[in-house]
């Protein structure tokens, strides 16, 4: 687990950008199986979160379609919730950070980290804008 107190800014660039956090494995199932769609980021300290999959989530917010719901949890923080978050994922192996979006409550696009990794965050809100397009008109 990392310290709250590290963690509280990387948080903050998402909650402060409208992203509600989970923390729970109910508030997870509660949200991602709601009537609609629903990104969920799931957040960490590395620097490609830093740099490319935090930015991006927010850059992708700014689309004529998108998610009904943006939402977070926070790996080696909120394990509850991201276990359960990794669960509705399946087939794909855990990764952070990595986005996911589900539409009444089944995922319909994921990106891993390895899709995030040395992409610029340009292209991976790209990505994401096109899976709005497609899931959230």
């Amino acid at each position: 687990m990392y310290p709250a107190e590290l963690v509280k800014p990387m948080r903050e660039d998402l909650t402060s950008a409208g992203f509600s956090e989970l923390h729970t494995a109910e508030e997870v199932n509660n949200t991602i199986n709601q009537d609609g769609t629903t990104l969920l980021v799931v957040n960490s300290v590395c620097g490609c979160a830093a740099a490319n999959a935090r930015p991006a989530a927010k850059m992708s917010l700014e689309n004529a379609n998108k998610p009904d719901r943006a939402t977070t949890v926070f790996a080696g923080v909120d394990r509850e919730a991201v276990d359960a978050a990794r669960e509705m994922m399946i087939p794909f192996p855990p990764s952070s950070p990595c986005i996911a979006l589900f539409k009444d409550g089944q995922l319909v696009h994921m990106l891993e980290r390895h899709h995030i990794e040395g992409r610029s965050a340009d292209a991976i809100a790209a990505n994401l804008k096109d899976a709005y397009d497609q899931h959230c008109s």
